[in-house]
């Protein structure tokens, strides 16, 4: 199951990335080749690039691939970095919920759903909030396959562009998943099957193995 769950976010990723570089190399060939420009193809690529940063960060943290010093807590005996570790994961997990309340907050009035209320953790839902479900993106179309939101958010009203919920998903999205993430990594250090929210001497690792690649 992990790694089937791995393969749907690296194939995601991938995704993402091909789709950027694909609609960048058609943008500038329609410029220089044909004198003509896809007039959404940077709006679409930047939020390609958005959802590819927000997500990787949070399959980063399950990698342990974020960058990290560990110089000082390799000398530590080992109680001590797995307490030092249940503290950085813990600043992490706090950091990371209040990062899902901002990010659910701005993101659930264009899907016409309610914002939390309280200043940083949340106390209930607000009952009087005006719904912004109509809020377009400025330049990528709707295809046809996404009318049935017109009916959902916009209240029957035409989409002339993509709605704004769309595009805007991944912030609650990726939080949530980097919430999960450090709680995954911070139940592995509680258990003692790492003490360490990075990868110990993970650049040495990765020469030795590119030079055995090469050897091989």
């Amino acid at each position: 199951m992990s790694r089937f769950v791995d393969e749907i976010e690296e194939n995601l990723i991938a995704l993402l990335l091909g789709l950027m570089t694909i609609v960048s190399f058609a943008n500038v060939v329609a410029r220089f080749g044909f004198n003509s420009n896809i007039l959404w193809g940077l709006e679409f690529t930047l939020y390609c690039f958005a959802w590819l940063v927000l997500l990787g960060a949070s399959y980063a943290v399950k990698k342990n691939a974020h960058l990290g010093v560990d110089l000082l807590i390799n000398f530590c005996s080992e109680p001590v970095r797995r307490a030092l570790g249940l503290i950085a994961v813990g600043c992490c997990i706090v950091f990371s919920f209040l990062l899902l309340k901002g990010a659910w907050d701005y993101w659930s009035i264009f899907a016409n759903l309610p914002p939390t209320e309280g200043r940083w953790f949340p106390t209930g839902f607000v009952e009087k909030y005006r719904g912004q479900g109509w809020y377009e993106v400025n330049d990528i179309p709707v295809p046809s396959v996404l009318r049935w939101m017109e009916d959902v958010f916009n209240d029957g009203d035409e989409y002339e562009k993509i709605p704004r919920l769309l595009p805007y998903l991944v912030l609650p999205l990726s939080m949530a998943l980097m919430l999960y993430r450090y709680c995954q990594a911070a139940w592995m250090i509680w258990v003692g099957l790492s003490d360490r929210l990075i990868v110990s001497h993970e650049a040495e690792e990765e020469v030795a193995e590119a030079r055995l690649d090469r050897e091989g």
